[in-house]
């Protein structure tokens, strides 16, 4: 009977884990579809507007655009440290101006994440 009690306990103790796997998991996915190329030329104004923040390419999108969407400030402010995300990227923009280039894209309110085509995403 305890057994029993212990099985049905550890049940109930690994359902909300179950349910958070799960969320995040719909989450990440609803990112995914989200996810498309555009144009840099269409993106120009949003970067004049401070709401385009460059990923790069050794981190993976979906995953940074849920780490924002949940808010995770301490590694929000990490990746922006080590400029592995940035909100000023004059000289990517020019290049991508001059090359006609198209970028991943991703919204993930107020911000629209972009990464070069060549990533791994």
């Amino acid at each position: 009977m305890d057994q029993e009690n212990d099985q049905a306990k550890d049940q109930q103790e690994d359902q909300p884990k179950d349910q958070l796997e799960e969320f995040i998991l719909r989450e990440k996915a609803k990112i995914v579809s989200e996810t498309a190329k555009a144009p840099w030329k269409e993106l120009e104004r949003f970067y004049a507007q401070g709401t385009l923040i460059l990923v790069s390419n050794t981190l993976d999108l979906v995953e940074v655009g849920y780490t924002i969407s949940i808010d995770d400030a301490d590694q929000i402010k990490q990746w922006m440290v080590t400029g592995l995300i940035a909100k000023n990227f004059d000289q990517q923009a020019i290049e991508w101006e001059k090359d006609n280039a198209d970028v991943w894209t991703v919204v993930i309110r107020p911000w629209i994440l972009i990464q070069e085509p060549n990533s791994k995403n």
